[in-house]
């Protein structure tokens, strides 16, 4: 009897585990069921992130407001430079409409731009942006503010101006740059200065041209960025791009004069008698021809003058560079 109820445990226990390992391999079975993962539409980007489109400064024409700079700050004892989150005064308080919660752009009146590559005259002066304050206290004739975005340190003296609400175009899926593209017949243009006085160029860089509201530019405009060719280069160069014929160390082995290298250039005349083509010779008579080196985005506008972001390069861009709209 006590073999028989021993037996009967152990063929229950045997298939209660029988039950858990069938239900554990069914659970590790494969679901043949597809899952579908719901992938959502690409976000719109913008092209200019804001260190490009409230810090790009700009050049003005127009006389700027001057009544209203900062006059001091709280850690003024301390510091000459603040930056963000330092607290600073503004000259004007209640009794000139200050009130809390405003914020105001801070900019840095640079002078004159004077520049050989225009022939615009004068386009006006550069302006330096230099960030934004917001009021936190208002008194009758002074403000109290604290940096909110600083694009560089901001000085004693900086101006401070209307907030101007931009908006940066959104970035556009194009087609490769045609690097042989025809000019398009518009408005022609020079960029005659670049942030921070670089010369030499690349993507996402802000620059300047002498395209402004006179020549019907727009915000969100591209314009293509060339230089004609034959001068060899950007600049006027009276430098030989061949080697002369009476030019000795540069033939080959096997011709040992200098009018037989293999970098000099042709004789002229049928029967070759005539004096060696030279590179500027080469180019007498042609028609115009251009090199596309880039494409860059208006972001700000001004009545002589553009700001504009690098979109894209095929080599490095160059103050002095040409300009034409699209």
């Amino acid at each position: 009897m006590k073999s028989q109820l021993t037996f009967r445990r152990l063929s229950l226990s045997a298939a209660m585990g029988l039950a858990v390992f069938s239900f554990g391999a069914a659970a590790q079975r494969p679901d043949p069921t597809p899952v579908r993962v719901r992938v959502d539409a690409a976000k719109p980007m913008t092209a200019a992130g804001q260190n490009n489109l409230y810090c790009a400064g700009y050049v003005q024409h127009s006389p700027i407001e001057t009544d209203r700079r900062i006059v001091g700050a709280v850690e003024e004892q301390e510091q000459f430079n603040y930056a963000q989150n330092d607290v600073v005064y503004l000259n004007f308080g209640a009794a000139n409409g200050a009130r809390v919660g405003d914020t105001l752009a801070v900019v840095r009146p640079k002078g004159k731009v004077e520049t050989r590559w225009t022939s615009k005259g004068d386009l006006g002066f550069f302006v330096q942006e230099v960030g934004s304050v917001e009021i936190i206290r208002v008194k009758n004739d002074v403000s109290v503010a604290k940096v909110k975005m600083s694009c560089d340190t901001m000085m004693l003296g900086d101006l401070v101006q209307p907030m101007s609400q931009r908006t940066s175009p959104m970035h556009q899926a194009r087609g490769p740059l045609d690097r042989f593209a025809d000019p398009s017949g518009k408005s022609v243009g020079r960029l005659f200065m670049a942030r921070d006085g670089q010369e030499a160029l690349t993507r996402d860089q802000i620059v300047y041209i002498d395209l402004g509201a006179d020549a019907n530019v727009r915000v969100g405009d591209y314009l293509t960025v060339f230089r004609p060719l034959g001068k060899g280069h950007l600049f006027i160069s009276d430098e030989d791009e061949t080697v002369s014929a009476r030019d000795e160390g540069f033939q080959s082995r096997e011709y040992r004069g200098g009018k037989f290298s293999n970098q000099a250039a042709r004789k002229s005349g049928d029967r070759a008698r005539g004096r060696v083509v030279t590179t500027e010779a080469a180019k007498e008579g042609r028609p115009a021809i251009r090199k596309i080196v880039g494409e860059i985005l208006v972001l700000n506008v001004k009545e002589k003058t553009a700001t504009a972001v690098i979109t894209r390069t095929a080599q490095e861009i160059h103050t002095g560079d040409w300009v034409e709209l699209q």
